[in-house]
This record gives C-alpha cells, structure tokens and sequence, in this order.
C-alpha cells in the first residue's frame, strides 16, 4: 500500500477485529471488580492472594509491553496476535473454572502475557492498513473509543452476569471473542514485520521485564498502602535496571530498544501528554468513585453508572479528533485538548460536599473529552514519528507510557488527596474514620469527613490543572505545526 492508498472495506473490517480484544483487555481491568465479592466468599483467598488476584494480570502486561512490542516487530505482528489471542483465551478458561486462588493467580498471569502480545499488536497492524493519515488517525480514534468502551461496559456487564451466572462468567466472555480473532485475523490482516530485525536481545527483554515490574509495583503499592521501605526500594531497584537496561542498549548492534526515537520532539512531547491524559483521568477517577458513594450517598451500581458520561466523553473526544484535525493543526489542537482537560479539573475546584453531582458530572466529561482528543492524536503521533518496521517498539513504548501514566496518577493524585483529607479532619475522629471516607459511613464524623474529603478533591483538581499547563508547554516547545518526518531507519 502506498502513501496515497485510501483504504477500503477490506481495511475497515480489520480494524473491527483489531478493536475486538483492546475492547476485552479494557473490559477485563474493570469487570474483576464487581466479581470479587463473591470471588472472595468462594475461593477464600489470602490477603496476599486476593492482592496478586488483582495484580498479576496488570503487573505481566506493563512489563513485557517493550518486549513482546519489539518481538511482533520480528516475528510478525499478525503472528503475535493470533498467538496471544490464543495464549489470552486459554487463560481465561483456565481463570473461570480454578479451583484455588493459586491457579487464578496463575490464569491471571497468563492473560496478563497474552494481553502484552495483544496490545502493540492491533497498534502496530493499524498503521500498516491505513496509509491515508486521515483514515489513519480515524482508526486509532475508533481503536482508543475501545478502551474507553471496555471500562464503560465492564461494571455493567458484570452486574448483569452476576445476577444470572457465578463469577467465572466474568472469564468465559473473553472466548467467543478470541475465537472470532482467531478466525477472522489471518483472513483480514496482511502480516507486517522488520524485513531487517537483527538478533532478538534475550538478556535486554529480561532487564527490561526487571525494570518496570519493580517500578509498577512500588508505585502500585504506594497508591494502596502509603510509602513503605519495600515500595521505594521496589522502585529505586526498577529505576537502577532501567539505567541499566539503556546503558546495554547504547551498545547493542540490534538493541531491543531503539533510542533514537527519542530524539524526536515530536516522539518525547507526544508520549508526555498521552501519559498525562491517564494520569488525571486513572487519578481522578479514584475520587469521583468514592465522591458519588459516600460523599452523595449513591450506591455502587448507581455510581457505575452515573460515570457512564464521563467515559462516554472519552469516547466522543476520541472519535472526534479525526474530524478537528482537517481543520486544524495538530499542534494547536492538542494544545486546545490539554485546555480542555485543564478547565476540566478546574472547575471541581468548586465541587460541594451536598449538591456537587452536577459539578462533578461536568468536571469529569470536560477533562475526559479534552483528554480523549489528545490520545488519539498523541498516539497517531507516536506512531507516524518512526519508520513502518519500528512500529511494534513505538506502539509497545505509547502503551507502557500509557500503564505509568495510570499508575502514577493513583499514586500521586491518590496520595495527595489523602493527605489532604487527614490534614482537613477534626480532632479525636475514629481512626477507622482517616483511613479512608468510606470508614466514616455509619459514624457521627459524616459530615465533617464528606467536607474534608471535597475538599481533597479540591487540591487534586488544582495540582491537575498545574500538570497540565507544564505539559502544554513542553509540547507547544515541542511540536511543530505539522508532523515532522520519519526518522530515519539507519543505524
């Protein structure tokens, strides 16, 4: 296909199996949450197991994201996808009928390893079906309107199995469509790979696995459990493998990571604000959650769905991005994105502990769409900034970002927001009362704990808005008007 190819029906119907399991991994990191009770009441885990229950399946697929990205690169990502679709629905069968918490944990795992393959996949498949850059930036609309779709859906669809089915249920919905993946992928999907990839650095793809799996788990641990000795050190180890890890592929003829690509200002600046988007929504929507509950008094499945036009926002901003960006230019609309997102927080600034619903519906809808906006156009960036055959590591690198954007917008934001509803409490409340707002309910410190709470998500919403101007200036300091050019291929 050449540069002036549009692409056609053939096209648009891979692009709807590409979507299919970005749709499922989405689903699948919020749909375990309505099924843990009654997980919980069957199973009998631990502590410690309910925790790698939880844990295992994000943990696997953040880490091995750069290497099964720079894997699809060489083998083929069409190959890739088809093998991790399988590896994805056979741990989800394994997952609905264990017996025991171990064997869950290991399910989880495994999905978590077929959910890496899974990812820089469809991202790197989407760039090699469309060659026309409107078309292109459409798909990647239609392919981030997924993920938004997935956590929509997934408290829904999981209520209405668990009314009907045990909580395997929420496992076996995962099969049907990996084996229409499986059927439909090498029907549809040209294979794309490096036609040059060198040798695959096996010792690079452990260092890389040793550098974000500590990292992710100490900040993880941080957002759950406050600052602990063995959280920093998970970090701090993290960050000395990363060191490490960049310092070995400096050296390498064929390394695992190529680092010329950031070089670019566009890759770097692109990579920043996609990170940004997820770090406030991921962050914030720890708040908003707790603030419809306990704060307004809704119950879950009434806050679930009340958050439907939040994310449904996304969805918009996602789709939309492909239409604005014929009339305006890329930089000036991610800029105009971040401002969106920006206002978006400002206004929970005066978000109230009685009649905020309103406040709050709209704060989160304004940041989410300004936010969908620019992870379309953030990743179609990314995505165009480097050769075709990169596109597996690029993709890989924009969904990492992605997993530490997240992350850390629930360490920070979440850490912050605690400490100012402690800070804000009177004295003498029961302990179980600063632990968390939810501890308050069914106490005489309610009330006072619903005003400290808001007013938490009162400096959350300023320290947003702070992070988000920084973020636009390093992107109007690091984007050109129009896209630049591919970098170059040669080493």
């Amino acid at each position: 296909m050449t540069d002036t190819t549009r692409a056609g029906r053939r096209e648009w119907l891979g692009l709807a199996v590409l979507v299919l399991p970005v749709l499922l991994i989405s689903l699948d990191n919020s749909v375990l949450f309505i099924a843990l009770p009654v997980l919980t009441t069957e199973l009998r885990p631990s502590a410690d197991e309910m925790l790698w229950i939880m844990d295992a399946y994000p943990f696997l697929l953040a880490g091995l994201l750069i290497t099964m990205g720079t894997l699809g690169d060489r083998i083929g990502r069409r190959r890739l996808l088809v093998l991790g679709g399988a590896a994805f629905g056979l741990a989800s069968v394994v997952a609905a009928f264990a017996p025991t918490p171990g064997l869950l944990i290991a399910a989880r795992a495994l999905m978590g390893i077929g959910g890496a393959t899974l990812m820089p996949s469809t991202l790197s498949l989407i760039r090699d079906l469309f060659a026309d850059p409107t078309q292109r930036t459409t798909a990647i609309g239609v392919w981030g309107a997924g993920f938004g779709g997935g956590a929509m859906l997934g408290p829904i669809i999981g209520g209405v199995l668990l009314e009907h089915f045990d909580w395997g249920s929420v496992f076996l919905i995962n099969v049907p469509v990996m084996v229409l993946l499986l059927i439909a992928g090498p029907l549809l999907l040209k294979e794309s790979r490096d036609p040059n990839p060198g040798r695959f650095d096996l010792l690079g793809a452990a260092m890389s696995l040793a550098a974000v799996l500590p990292a992710i788990y100490g900040v993880k641990k941080i957002a759950a459990d406050g600052f602990a000795v063995s959280s920093v050190l998970a970090i701090v180890f993290g960050v000395a493998m990363g060191v490490a890890f960049v310092r070995r592929q400096r050296r390498q003829a064929d390394p695992l990571l190529d680092l010329r690509l950031f070089s670019s200002g566009t890759f770097r600046s692109a990579l920043a604000a996609n990170a940004l988007t997820l770090f406030g929504m991921i962050g914030l929507s720890l708040f908003t959650s707790q603030y419809m509950q306990v704060v307004l008094g809704m119950s879950p499945l009434s806050a679930a769905l009340w958050s439907i036009p939040g994310m449904a926002a996304s969805v918009v901003g996602a789709v939309l991005a492909p239409r604005l960006v014929r009339w305006v230019d890329l930089r000036t609309l991610i800029l105009g994105g971040l401002g969106v997102g920006a206002s978006g927080f400002l206004l929970l600034v005066w978000l109230s502990p009685q009649d905020g619903l309103f406040t709050m519906l709209a704060g989160s809808a304004i940041l989410a769409g300004g936010f969908g906006t620019v992870a379309t156009l953030g990743t179609d960036l990314i995505l165009t900034a480097v050769p075709r055959e990169r596109a597996g590591a690029a993709s890989a690198l924009s969904e990492t970002g992605n997993e530490f954007g997240g992350a850390l917008g629930i360490a920070v934001l979440g850490s912050l927001g605690t400490a100012v509803y402690r800070a804000n409490l009177p004295a003498g409340v029961p302990s179980q009362v600063t632990e968390s707002v939810a501890g308050a309910v069914g106490t005489p410190a309610l009330a006072a704990a619903r005003i400290a709470f808001t007013s938490a998500i009162h400096v959350v919403a300023v320290v947003g808005v702070g992070i988000s101007l920084i973020v636009m200036l390093g992107v109007y300091l690091g984007l050109d008007r129009s896209k630049p050019p591919v970098l170059s291929t040669s080493r």
